[in-house]
């Protein structure tokens, strides 16, 4: 019966033979027979062997190198490029001192294994940005002494294993912010010896383990643009090459890490702000001139846009030329200072679509005479300080809708000499001309005929009228992306090297070509809006996942071609909505496994190809062999690699019933879709599948790390420098394993390389790591001090606008022209400096004079006359609100206090919450009392990984900070080594946490959120902890903060960045406001208003005095509602909360409509009501009718504080 059964299934075959035989070779057998035809190379270049045999078995080694244990030693042999056959497992590569030019793309990619490579003292001038691809192992990587002048992006990108990086001495000029983004491992990074003028701010951001950094013997222009760098340093010493100044004059020989904000300023920025994004200043391009920062290109016989312009520009003069497109080039978009921009006859005939996107600040734009003959909505996108436009003298004949609404600066446009077509389409343009009030030339309608050479303004709306199916303007005109070719509605963006789909693809576009490239993942929003699209060509990428939806807008496709990618993984509805497609070809990839359903739609599907891929045939993959066989839609190449039982047997003949279940799928092939079955994730974590092929590993308790890995202990965070090693010796306590050249507690100490030295001229020797630098005395350059600076010469006058240069030897003096200051003479003087404004009003600098600005009602030229005094008869005309607004709650005869965010108390005496903004925000309050025992309670929230929270001592010393989300200890009451302790919680979730503290001799006890304690122990001699300095709260002052850091007490002395509140000291809620405060605001910024404090008859409930009596409460207060909330805190690690009802009577003048007026609240029959005092001039219901200059005299007493003037004083209002 089976024999019977095969036959007929091969009769009924024969009839499609002949169809599916061409398909086959239309869509699979060319490049499957391209794979199979035996070729006469083989790897590396070499022949086959006489015989035919095969290739020639491949050295082990590459020539005149030599290989032992995964290392291969090619140091001083000569090589011009990295050379071949070095062994797959490898883990060491040594290639200094050769004569390498550049590191081509992927050049490691086969070697995995890879730790350590040196291309150290070569001639590399460049290297791919893929050249460490897949290097995920790789922890050294030495690139010194090479000629290296830009670092390619994502040259580094995947090397998350990576230590230790050296870049010095090479001719690198900028870095890109996201250069090191991916090392969080690096601990060591050294860029000495370059051509870095600037670094942009976030550029070490990512950098969460390093220790060490040089940036030493680099031209820094310290300006504005690097004060980040400065506090960065600061905070964070880990800068040891000495890093200083080389400009401006006035900060040369200045540490980084010394700079102070009021030296640092930008007064032309162009050189240091164009550094920092990889930018050059390329010279004047050919056939134009350059003055200052106009580029003046007119009459140049250009065909296109230069390919470079100065970053710089402002004006770009290019009329009179053969220009015939604006923006395939992309060189506009780095003009970012560009103002005005002429193109004036010329022979443009269209626009491309973000033609002007990067230049935001341009003002001017001249596009008259021309051949433009439309003008779509989307043309000018970009341009939000576009004051003029000129479109005079095109071929216009429509302009779509909207065309000029993204330009809201707009206020003169040139529109005359355009043949417009007035018909339905263009009745909007007429309307939006006679809204304008700066239109300089309106056009001239030119069809239809009894229209022709009327103004479009003097048209009547009922005349802009269609006949019959008249057309429009096209709208929005997509245009080419820059790495394809189109051709009518064709796309062909094939070898482009493509790492994605590229954006602009025109809607109208019905084939897509996108084989030959890089792309690795689908982004289904650079598709969607392809609805027309029949024809997508996707083979010959690196494609991994086919997630869901990922073609569901694409109604229209019939063929799509996924063949020979790295797919492994179909999602259930990635091919959801394709219910057109006829052809589908995922030959030669990696499948194993198909989703039941995953071809429901593909109801006129007639061609599959599946060949080449390792189908696990079990009986999960049952329905696909039922659907091959409905329809025949498979031509019998797909093949079952797996289970053993059906391999190499084909999907179509053989028969269902042979795929059966398993008892266990392998896990390599369930990990095709679920990374899980790999089991990533250690010490008993959960592992949780995500998109994309992508998991989330939850650790737990007492572990961390993206496999839960690493475990919580006194090594977190590797506190090591230099790459020293982490031991635990017990718990809570380790030593530091140092490596060659280092030496210290910590590895921190670098041995001194200054021993002997060729430093001249009396200069200072700088230690360095393995290498030194002679600091000069005032007046000598060179790199041993050997060169006297030539002052006031030719080639050295930095003396600017008419100043003259005198030479003092050692150093220069600029005698300044009259209205110039600055060691430069490049300031003009600023007249503020001296100023007389009082009363709290700002100075406005002018042209040798300045004004005042006044407030708060102030007159005067300097702001001296006071506002006018009026009579006060309320309560609150002598009141005893501190920190808060005194208010009159109706019917009482007495005042409560509305406190400011952050106070609480009856008068809003006590400040009990407090923001931390600064990074050197800090509050100082006494020593803290430690015998026989202390306890300390914090709440507080943030969002950042590291602050301090608490510090208290010197050399013993009780230190709490936030370090990488986790609250971590260093406690130490004389008994060395230091305690350490870390939180298993993360804290930094910008919620609300508690944790208390609580000290009992040699004892350590810390418990976060009520939850479990722990302790540690520093056990020695000393029995307390003894202190006499200030607690620290929120941060430390500069010269503490650098003592803590130097003992190794913080990892990080920046400043906590968040809010605090309901501090307890000891068992007694704390008066935050008792100590010193230093850049700390009350509150906790945007979520308070001022709160009341009056309690209208319950004042049994109100705060009692902070520092005194029973029961320790707090009042907290929340948004606009009034509500008191008592806080009672026993001692110890044990508090309980209660809460106080909310009061029910309402303020009338809560939101009050008093604009020039104070409200008075005042008793009505049904209720409250208020009504408003208005400020002196001032009336109305409201008071909003301004004065005016008729004036009201009258004479009364004047009353003030209980006084009253002898006679009656005459005033007017």
């Amino acid at each position: 019966m089976h024999v019977n059964a095969t036959y007929f299934a091969w009769s009924k075959l024969k009839m499609y033979y002949k169809l599916l035989l061409l398909a086959i070779l239309l869509f699979v057998a060319p490049q499957a027979l391209s794979k199979r035809k035996p070729s006469r190379k083989c790897p590396g270049g070499g022949s086959r062997r006489e015989d035919g045999s095969g290739c020639p078995t491949p050295p082990l080694c590459p020539d005149t190198c030599r290989c032992s244990e995964g290392i291969v030693d090619c140091r001083d042999r000569g090589f011009t490029h990295v050379p071949l056959h070095i062994p797959e497992d490898t883990t060491e590569l040594r290639l200094e001192q050769n004569h390498i030019t550049e590191v081509p793309s992927r050049s490691f990619a086969p070697f995995r294994k890879l730790r350590r490579i040196d291309l150290s003292n070569n001639e590399i001038t460049s290297i791919a940005g893929d050249a460490f691809q897949g290097l995920k192992s790789l922890a050294s990587l030495v690139l010194y002494g090479n000629k290296i002048t830009e670092l390619a992006a994502g040259v580094f990108a995947g090397l998350t294993s990576l230590q230790l990086l050296l870049l010095n001495a090479n001719r690198i000029s900028c870095l890109r912010r996201d250069a090191f983004t991916d090392l969080r491992s690096l601990n060591l990074l050294s860029l000495y010896d370059n051509n870095i003028k600037t670094i942009q701010n976030g550029t070490f951001q990512t950098l969460s383990s390093i220790q060490t950094l040089h940036l030493g013997r680099n031209p820094f222009v310290c300006d504005c643009n690097i004060q980040w760098l400065s506090d960065y340093l600061e905070v964070h010493p880990i800068e040891t090459s000495g890093a200083r100044c080389e400009n401006p004059r006035w900060l040369q020989r200045r540490k980084l890490n010394a700079l102070r904000d009021e030296r640092l300023k930008c007064t032309d920025g162009t050189v240091s702000l164009y550094a920092g994004e990889c930018v050059t200043a390329e010279e004047c391009p050919r056939g134009c001139t350059c003055r200052g920062t106009t580029v003046d290109c007119t009459a140049g016989g250009l065909i296109h846009l230069p390919d470079t312009l100065p970053p710089y520009t402002t004006d770009l003069l290019l009329s009179d030329n053969e220009i015939r497109e604006v923006g395939g080039s992309g060189v506009l978009r780095q003009l970012s200072r560009l103002r005005r921009l002429v193109l004036s006859n010329n022979h443009l005939r269209h626009i491309t679509r973000g033609s002007f996107q990067g230049i935001q600040s341009l003002h001017e734009l001249d596009l008259s005479d021309n051949d433009l003959s439309e003008v779509n909505s989307h043309m000018f996108d970009g341009l939000p300080e576009l004051r003029a436009l000129s479109l005079a003298d095109n071929k216009v004949t429509c302009i779509s809708p909207g065309a000029f609404s993204q330009l809201p600066a707009l206020a003169e446009i040139n529109l005359e000499g355009n043949p417009l077509r007035c018909n339905c389409h263009m009745g909007w343009l007429a309307e939006w001309l006679r809204s304008q009030r700066s239109t300089t030339g309106v056009p001239k309608c030119q069809s239809p005929p009894h229209l022709r050479d009327i103004l479009i303004t003097e048209v009547p709306s009922s005349q802009f009228a269609c006949e019959g199916d008249e057309p429009g303007c096209f709208g929005v005109e997509e245009r080419c992306p820059p790495e394809c070719r189109c051709e009518g509605t064709v796309v062909r963006c094939s070898r482009a090297r493509l790492r994605q789909i590229p954006k602009g693809i025109p809607s109208h576009a019905t084939e897509l070509y996108l084989d030959v490239n890089e792309i690795t993942e689908l982004d289904a929003d650079r598709l969607s809006h392809l609805t027309a699209l029949t024809r997508l060509d996707l083979s010959n990428n690196q494609i991994a996942v086919l997630q869901n939806n990922t073609f569901s807008s694409l109604h229209q496709l019939s063929t799509l071609i996924i063949s020979y990618n790295k797919l492994q993984c179909m999602q259930r509805d990635s091919l959801s909505g394709l219910r057109k497609l006829r052809i589908l070809s995922l030959h030669g990839n990696d499948i194993s496994r198909i989703p039941d359903g995953a071809f429901r739609d593909l109801v006129f599907i007639t061609h599959i190809a599946m060949g080449a891929n390792p189908l696990y045939c079990d009986c999960s993959l049952a329905w696909f062999s039922d659907w091959v066989k409905g329809d025949f839609v498979e031509p019998g190449i797909a093949r079952c690699a797996e289970p053993a039982t059906m391999r190499d047997k084909l999907v179509l003949t053989t028969p269902t019933q042979a795929f059966k279940c398993v008892p266990k799928v392998p896990d390599e092939v369930l990990a095709k879709c679920d990374l899980c079955y790999t089991h990533p994730c250690e010490n008993g974590a959960t592992c949780r599948a995500l998109a994309n092929r992508s998991y989330e590993c939850v650790c737990a308790p007492a572990f961390y790390g993206s496999n839960c890995q690493y475990k919580i202990d006194a090594c977190y965070g590797n506190p090591c420098r230099n790459l020293g090693t982490c031991k635990i010796l017990e718990a809570g306590r380790f030593s530091c394993h140092c490596p060659p050249g280092f030496e210290g507690d910590r590895c921190e100490v670098n041995i001194d390389d200054c021993a002997q030295n060729k430093c001249e001229n009396n200069s200072t020797c700088i230690d360095l790591v393995e290498e030194y630098r002679c600091q000069c005395h005032p007046g000598y350059t060179g790199d041993y001090c050997e060169r006297k600076i030539p002052f006031c010469s030719k080639e050295f006058n930095p003396c600017k606008n008419g100043a003259a240069c005198v030479d003092h030897f050692t150093h220069y003096e600029c005698q300044c022209s009259l209205g110039y200051s600055g060691e430069n003479c490049t300031e003009n003087i600023d007249d503020c400096v001296n100023h007389l404004c009082q009363n709290g009003a700002s100075c406005v600098d002018g042209e040798n004079e300045y004004t005042c600005k006044c407030i708060n009602d102030y007159t005067g030229k300097f702001c001296e006359v006071g506002p006018a005094v009026f009579l006060q008869t309320s309560p609150c005309q002598q009141n005893d609100c501190q920190n808060g607004i005194c208010f009159v709650p109706p019917n009482s005869k007495d005042y409560v206090c509305k406190c400011s965010p952050g106070f609480s108390g009856k008068h809003c005496e006590y400040l009990t919450r407090v923001h931390f903004g600064a990074n050197d925000s800090y509050l100082a309050l006494e020593p803290l009392k430690t015998r026989p025992s202390s306890n300390v309670t914090l709440h507080f929230r943030t969002n950042k990984e590291d602050g301090v929270l608490l510090y208290i001592g010197e050399s013993a010393h009780l230190a709490v900070e936030l370090f990488k989300g986790r609250i971590r200890v260093s406690y130490d009451v004389g008994n060395y080594p230091v305690s350490n302790m870390f939180s298993y919680e993360v804290v930094n979730d910008g919620e609300w946490h508690s944790v208390e503290l609580l000290t009992l001799k040699q004892n350590f006890t810390m418990r976060i959120n009520r939850g479990t304690a722990r302790s540690i122990i520093n056990d020695g001699s000393n029995e307390y902890l003894q202190v006499s300095s200030p607690l620290y709260i929120g941060g430390l002052p500069r010269e503490v903060a650098h003592s803590a850091n130097r003992q190794w007490h913080l990892r990080d002395s920046g400043s906590f960045s968040g809010c605090m509140e309901r501090m307890y000291l000891n068992g007694r809620l704390t008066d935050l406001g008792s100590g010193q405060q230093h850049k700390v605001a009350p509150g906790c910024g945007g979520e308070e208003t001022v709160r009341d404090q009056g309690l209208n008859g319950n004042d049994q409930h109100m705060l009692k005095a902070v520092k005194g009596l029973g029961a320790k409460e707090e009042e907290c207060h929340h948004n606009n509602s009034i509500t008191n909330e008592v806080q009672i805190h026993p001692p110890a690690l044990e508090e309980k909360h209660k809460e106080e009802e909310e009061m029910t009577r309402v303020d009338p003048c809560e939101n009050h409509k008093c604009r020039r007026g104070r409200c008075k609240p005042r008793r009505k029959s049904d209720g409250f009501d208020y009504k408003c005092r208005c400020r002196t001039g001032w009336s109305g219901r409201f008071c909003d009718q301004a004065p005016t200059c008729r004036k009201e005299q009258f004479t009364e007493y004047y009353v003030e504080n209980g006084c009253r003037s002898r006679r009656p004083i005459k005033n007017a209002i």
